[in-house]
């Protein structure tokens, strides 16, 4: 699932977001790919672009190891609810995903919610559990 990345944003002038990609999503946070390094204790804030709204999650990076190519980053968030939330919005990705693949494959335009009673009687068991 695609993420964005924002460090320094406590500070508005030095805010910088950068696309990742998580790896993983555990019961206290997430891992990522990333190009370049982050700081132990950096505290990040991580929105999801797919969702239309101001959505975001808040960390610190916890574990950082280099990967090809790049970094794998290990966030915990600051609030155990994150995770819960974050595994939502994760199920919504793989829904609108499928409603696109539907559309495209099939030829058949699903609303979002026909899309999640399909996708959740297909797919909802094999959704990795926490």
């Amino acid at each position: 699932m695609p993420i964005q990345v924002n460090l320094d944003w406590a500070d508005d002038e030095d805010d910088e977001t950068t696309d990742q990609t998580i790896t993983n999503v555990s019961l206290g946070g997430l891992a990522f790919l990333s190009h370049k390094p982050l700081e132990i204790l950096q505290r990040v804030r991580i929105s999801i672009p797919l969702i239309q709204q101001e959505n975001y999650l808040v960390g610190n990076v916890v574990w950082c190891e280099k990967s090809d190519p790049g970094y794998e980053i290990g966030i915990e968030f600051e609030h155990s609810r994150d995770v819960f939330r974050l595994r939502m919005i994760e199920q919504i990705c793989h829904i609108e995903e499928y409603r696109k693949e539907v559309a495209q494959q099939e030829g058949r335009k699903l609303s979002s919610q026909e899309a999640a009673k399909e996708w959740i009687s297909k797919f909802a068991g094999d959704f990795p559990a926490l």
